[in-house]
């Protein structure tokens, strides 16, 4: 199967592509921008239009054979590195062997299943491994094209590796150096997180998320849904295709869909440290599984918005927010005794704090009892402290 057609993102789109034909594309960019809103589509993208035989200032083709190559991960000189499962009982060089395996299988599962929500409930990264095996493809000339492409999808997972920054440091010997027929592009929802280095070497390009219709159109376009369910997906996508699919149901009717089950539970989270008692947070948090904590980054999020969406209910703005299919049950929760009407500023800093110990792989048990118990103080109004607790 063939990747589906980059949805939305004209104007840039026009701007990459004129500036090919005035031959001033930057050899190394930098796609930031929320997750699933097409950055890595757009990378290929880029890869179709310095392969194509006949580009114009409006983009690739979309005709000649390196095209058809291109869209359908098969073109030698179109390079796309995902973040992916540390291949279990390998190390040394049978490592970087079994890391591009490991690469090779997932262009293949693209291939089979180009469209994808951005969700995944393992702990994937851009291995050392990944990032020399690509330099040593970039020592070599291109086969068909007159310059190569490497995309790096999510490049914010090429720092932690076990605490280390190697693979890091192995890219970045490349941006400073590279090769005169080789594009490197990188693309991140957390740029922040990239070494700093790395981000200076590269030119830096904002993605906008989709108007929420563009994101509906490719639902019943491409996803195969009726427009009913599209709306409801594009409703809470927040112009990102990757997170509306996750919103889709599968294939088991009984299953809710992915990001379903994990808005819910983050929904849980809020209302147990608005609503709940003391005993609740601890009730909760034993639901949870006992490891897996850098899976949960999705669930955290979730938090983040169900907290900015409670605080706009509060502050009597119901416009702004997401998840306006449970308005009723924001109300219920924003007339809760005690509730601070201006508590969101707090608890979203608590909930980075969450995140940067989910990172850390803390147990995950132990995070969302702490995460429930810090976030009471900050939703409350004269709430204690832990540390007046104690």
């Amino acid at each position: 199967m063939a990747l589906p057609p980059v949805a939305g993102h004209l104007s840039l789109r026009r701007t990459l592509a004129s500036a090919h034909a005035r031959g001033a594309l930057p050899s190394a960019l930098l796609f930031d921008g929320p997750a699933g809103i097409g950055k890595q589509r757009l990378g290929l993208w880029v890869g179709q239009l310095l392969a194509c035989e006949a580009p114009s200032p409006q983009g690739p083709c979309g005709a000649c054979r390196p095209c058809r190559l291109a869209v359908e991960l098969e073109h030698p000189d179109v390079h796309w590195y995902l973040p992916l499962v540390r291949p279990k009982g390998v190390q040394g060089d049978r490592l970087k062997d079994a890391l591009e395996g490991a690469r090779i299988d997932a262009l293949a599962d693209r291939r089979a299943q180009p469209i994808r929500p951005v969700y995944s409930e393992e702990v994937r990264g851009i291995y050392l491994g990944l990032i020399q095996g690509m330099r040593k493809k970039a020592t070599r000339r291109p086969v068909m094209a007159g310059a190569q492409t490497f995309v790096i999808a999510d490049a914010k997972m090429l720092v932690p590796q076990a605490s280390s920054p190697e693979a890091a440091n192995a890219l970045l010997k490349l941006l400073e150096e590279p090769p005169a027929d080789t594009c490197l592009i990188l693309t991140s929802s957390a740029p922040g997180r990239l070494l700093p280095t790395i981000r200076s070497r590269t030119v830096p390009i904002h993605v906008r998320p989709l108007p929420e219709a563009e994101v509906r159109r490719f639902l019943v376009e491409h996803a195969g849904v009726d427009d009913e369910v599209a709306a409801h997906a594009a409703a809470l996508s927040m112009g990102s295709i990757g997170r509306a699919l996750g919103f889709l149901p599968g294939t088991d009717a009984s299953a809710s869909p992915p990001l379903e089950a994990l808005r819910r539970r983050a929904l849980e989270i809020v209302e147990t440290a608005v609503a709940g008692g003391r005993g609740a947070g601890f009730e909760l948090a034993l639901s949870f599984p006992p490891a897996g904590a850098r899976t949960l980054g999705d669930l955290l999020a979730f938090v983040d918005e169900w907290l900015r969406d409670l605080a706009a209910v509060a502050a009597g703005a119901p416009d702004a927010v997401i998840h306006r299919d449970h308005l009723d049950r924001l109300r219920t929760l924003a007339s809760a005794p005690g509730y601070a009407a201006g508590a969101a500023p707090g608890a979203i800093a608590v909930v980075e704090r969450a995140r940067i110990l989910a990172r850390a792989n803390v147990n995950p048990q132990l995070l969302v009892a702490g995460l429930v118990r810090d976030l009471r103080p900050s939703v409350h109004a004269g709430f204690p402290t832990h540390s007046e607790e104690v």
